[in-house]
């Protein structure tokens, strides 16, 4: 089943946050349309973000609150040192690495987690987060929080993107 169909077979809340995902997920998406690899790699700003990098963290943010909604906070690695320089690497292209195959993955993790949208039995059910610094102690997510936060995280992403895509050759998302 395709997200449209998705959202045409869903109702209620389930359909809004399918339909939500389903906007910020294209923005992302249309925003790389048409570069070349070269283009996807190119950091044009004094940040370290790149279009391609971006596909990819929000690829590997989204499959892993997906995984969380589910299964709780062994979906997430463990923070230290070692996982935090590793998740600096979200951010770029190997040169293994294509766009296609990026774009590729990422449509793969979203029908994963549309599928959780549109089965999961309760969207009040919660895991405790897992222990880093950015969660606050004993804190708790709901499916409901996990799938708002991806749609906030792509949306975020999506306008990230929007403004590296004008710094390379001046085409825009919108306008």
């Amino acid at each position: 089943m395709t997200t449209t169909e998705a959202t045409t077979t869903t109702t209620g809340e389930r359909a809004d946050l399918l339909d939500a995902l389903t906007g910020h997920r294209w923005f992302l998406t249309y925003t790389v349309r048409g570069l070349s690899e070269e283009q996807a790699r190119l950091r044009p700003t004094a940040s370290e973000l790149t279009l391609g990098g971006l596909v990819k963290h929000v690829t590997a943010t989204e499959r892993m609150w997906a995984e969380f909604a589910v299964s709780g906070p062994a979906a997430f690695p463990v923070f230290d040192e070692s996982t935090a320089a590793d998740w600096g690497s979200e951010f770029v292209m190997l040169p293994t690495e294509t766009l296609a195959g990026l774009l590729a993955e990422y449509a793969e993790v979203a029908e994963r987690t549309d599928e959780l949208v549109r089965t999961l039995p309760d969207l009040d059910a919660a895991h405790p987060l897992p222990e880093a610094p950015w969660f606050t102690p004993g804190a708790t997510r709901s499916a409901r929080r996990v799938f708002l936060h991806v749609i906030a995280e792509t949306a975020q992403h999506a306008g990230h993107a929007d403004v590296l895509r004008e710094s390379i050759d001046g085409q825009k998302t919108m306008g």
